[in-house]
């Protein structure tokens, strides 16, 4: 039986709030009775909430925009990505995995490593800290596939709990913290590196959820059930020791833990402001593939 978030009541038939994510029994199933994070933001349209009854009593006055309004982020196709930025960024990785085999096919690996991915002998080059992180490894799938889960199933928990602007800040700055200190390792350690992939930033969502619920349950591989905590800090284990040793050959160990002690201190300043997680990751979950080191 599923535990209330609210009340901790055993309820067998939860009620799951679509905009927070948490389960609750039928007492605490309505936004206002668990004091839902989104409710600051009801009728805001960059806010959580947004009911989509009847734009138009909101513009009475106005008979301006029409192509223009529907495109707008607010309404038409756009408005899908408010409240999924999650979702939005791993179409980005996609994007850019396709870019990357067109460069590589018909250009060459020379350009591919200039544009997407961040290296110890060019740091100046700014515009890598931002495409490394969404760029993978375009040898395979491998890589963009694990990435591509874990921001798929974890992602939406913690965009739902902080809201998507934070949520993409955390992601973009996290990812870029992340690629930097695996080349600052890289250096201290006359280690010449390179570097691409999300899972900094995956780290840091791991991280966030870790500090908000410890114990919630993640179905590792889609069916083995372990706690967030133990898949964390597991992994922050095989980082530190990849670091200082040739185990984990190819893997940015040191852009993992930067990236998880971002999560972590980020987690701590909105778990003072009362935010909370979900007990469970639902379908299940998966550990990032790892950011990537050419």
């Amino acid at each position: 039986m599923a535990l209330c978030d609210e009340c901790g009541r055993q309820e067998s038939m939860p009620y799951d709030c679509r905009h927070c994510g948490n389960s609750f029994c039928s007492e605490h199933r309505l936004p206002e009775a668990h004091d839902c994070p989104g409710l600051k933001n009801w009728n805001d349209p960059k806010g959580v909430f947004d009911s989509g009854f009847d734009d138009s009593t909101d513009q009475r006055g106005s008979s301006s925009g029409g192509v223009l309004s529907g495109l707008s982020a607010t309404n038409g196709p756009l408005s899908y990505f408010r409240g999924n930025v999650s979702y939005l960024f791993l179409g980005l990785m996609l994007l850019t995995f396709v870019a990357e085999q067109v460069v590589v096919r018909g250009f060459g690996e020379r350009l591919f490593l200039e544009l997407f991915v961040l290296k110890s002998s060019a740091p100046l080059d700014v515009w890598t800290w931002l495409t490394s992180v969404f760029s993978h490894d375009p040898s395979g799938f491998t890589h963009i596939l694990f990435n591509g889960i874990a921001l798929f199933f974890f992602g939406p928990v913690v965009e739902r709990q902080i809201g998507s602007r934070a949520f993409a800040a955390l992601f973009i700055v996290t990812g870029v913290v992340a690629g930097l200190s695996q080349v600052v390792v890289g250096f201290a350690l006359s280690d010449p590196t390179a570097v691409l992939g999300a899972s900094g930033a995956i780290m840091a969502i791991m991280g966030v959820l870790t500090v908000l619920n410890p114990d919630m349950k993640v179905l590792l591989y889609f069916f083995i059930p372990v706690p967030i905590w133990l898949l964390t800090f597991g992994y922050a284990a095989l980082s530190a020791v990849g670091i200082f040793s040739a185990f984990g050959g190819g893997i940015a160990h040191a852009a993992h833990l930067s990236g998880l002690v971002l999560g972590l201190l980020y987690g701590k300043y909105v778990e003072r402001k009362g935010v909370k997680a979900p007990g469970q990751v639902q379908f299940g979950g998966s550990m990032g593939g790892g950011r990537r080191r050419f």
